[in-house]
């Protein structure tokens, strides 16, 4: 028998429980749903990582985390030593600590999770960013200046983390931005109680401590273009991170009723613009009853985020909930919480009154046959299964797609029939050269590490391009 599974079987700690609020206090209020770790229950949880000598964890995270190294500083009460070698290869770990799919990725090969509950690498992660924001801790970067500068299209996550690694190696980088406040869809697309802005604000400060320059109101395609940026501006390279914000309907009839809306206005309105909070006048429509059609985390967004404004909700899923791509522990709080899930239907027709509001949605069942090409079952109409329900709102959460403007504006620079960025899988080069891109704007709509993970690498295939390297 292996040493790594001798060590399985003598490990007898169970994970220590996170503390959250609970469901009947949370589901009135926009606070932080889950409360972290204080010290000695950080300390606890370390001390159950094994140390394993091939760590699979590390290979598992996007960005390559140095998961035992932190992991075994905090184990020993050193928490700025803990901090400091996270903040060798992530920006924005208190980000990643609460939102990224952990029970996916390091957690999810984690050995002590063979035979019992994997180590909380994100929790941990967490904690180590919370204590040092709240008790001032810093971490020296040392910066080599380099005379060449690089244009960032974007700071949601992807470019955040392309800007920061590209700093640490002394470019200039200025980061473009098209909303008024930095952050993507950090700040546009998360909820408060799953992601607090004063955190995404702080870590975009530690980016600025890097003396990155970030421009707002900055609509690239229209304030300025690609070749602008390198023929203009003199840029020795452009990075485009400007993610997925396009939103995909279902071209179904009455969907251009009132009272329907895609996700993404919805919790744009509630995230951005505070519509939840009585200070604010942004408007926002929630109906009595909501319907969310939807499976995945951005559809559990807005679902909670509906609840929290006084609506009931109903979550409309055309595969079963085995199939579900959000989070489960986004879907485990939503079930907490009062929302209610009908699996297996996908709707037809949003049904209308006399004044042109929504009145309810016609769904069919479905049934699941043969598996597509990635692997998941396809979901197919059942005859003749037609059914009404009552709802006075439908929000559309069917994933979302990159806005064409860079695109359009840009010639010679290749894209997907989809709208997604074309570029070279081990190195984000695009077809025009001197121009990469990563993240959502390559994908499509994915995971906030993710998008960091495409960063990095855009960051490495930059420096060396800069620097007359292959790349």
């Amino acid at each position: 028998m292996q040493d790594w599974e001798d060590s399985v079987m003598i490990t007898k700690e169970k994970r220590v429980q996170v503390r959250e609020q609970s469901p009947e206090e949370r589901n009135h209020n926009f606070g932080e749903v889950c409360l972290g770790y204080n010290k000695d229950e950080a300390v606890t949880e370390a001390n159950r990582c094994l140390q394993c000598k091939k760590p699979r964890c590390v290979e598992a995270c996007p960005v390559s985390l140095q998961i035992p190294q932190f992991i075994s500083r905090l184990q020993k009460g050193e928490i700025n030593e803990a901090a400091a070698i996270i903040s060798e290869d992530s920006l924005l770990p208190a980000i990643c600590g609460r939102v990224c799919p952990q029970e996916s990725q390091c957690e999810g090969v984690c050995i002590l999770g063979i035979k019992g509950e994997a180590v909380a690498i994100g929790k941990l992660e967490r904690f180590v960013a919370d204590y040092s924001r709240e008790n001032n801790l810093t971490t020296e970067t040392s910066i080599h200046p380099d005379s060449h500068s690089v244009a960032v299209i974007g700071s949601g996550p992807a470019g955040l983390s392309c800007a920061a690694d590209l700093a640490k190696k002394g470019y200039k980088v200025r980061i473009y931005e098209a909303l008024h406040i930095p952050g993507g869809v950090l700040e546009y697309g998360i909820p408060e109680f799953r992601l607090p802005k004063k955190v995404v604000r702080h870590e975009i400060e530690n980016l600025k401590k890097l003396d990155v320059e970030i421009i707002t109101d900055a609509v690239i395609g229209r304030t300025l273009s690609v070749d602008d940026l390198l023929d203009r501006e003199g840029y020795s390279a452009v990075f485009i991170g400007s993610g997925a914000g396009l939103p995909k309907f279902m071209n179904i009839p009455g969907e251009n009723l009132n009272g329907v809306v895609s996700a993404n206005e919805f919790l744009t309105r509630i995230n951005l613009m505070k519509a939840y909070d009585p200070d604010y006048d942004t408007p926002v429509y929630v109906g009595s009853h909501v319907v969310v059609v939807g499976g995945g985390n951005v559809a559990m967004d807005a679902a909670r985020c509906a609840l929290r404004m006084g609506a009931k909700v109903t979550v409309a899923y055309r595969r079963s909930e085995t199939e579900l791509p959000a989070r489960a522990e986004e879907v485990h709080h939503a079930r907490e919480e009062g929302i209610e899930f009908n699996f297996l239907v996908n709707p037809v027709e949003v049904l209308g009154d006399e004044r042109g509001w929504v009145r309810g949605l016609r769904l069919v069942r479905m049934m699941l046959g043969e598996a597509d090409a990635g692997g998941r079952r396809k979901p197919v109409e059942m005859p003749d299964s037609d059914f009404d329900i009552e709802c006075d709102m439908v929000i559309m959460s069917l994933g979302t797609s990159p806005n064409p403007l860079i695109s359009v504006t840009t010639p010679g620079l290749a894209t997907e029939r989809w709208g997604g960025i074309v570029t070279e899988e081990q190195t984000a080069a695009t077809s025009r050269e001197g121009v990469f891109a990563g993240g959502d704007a390559v994908t499509g709509a994915a995971t906030v590490i993710l998008a960091m993970g495409a960063g990095r690498k855009a960051a490495r295939s930059i420096d060396n391009f800069i620097n007359g390297k292959k790349i």
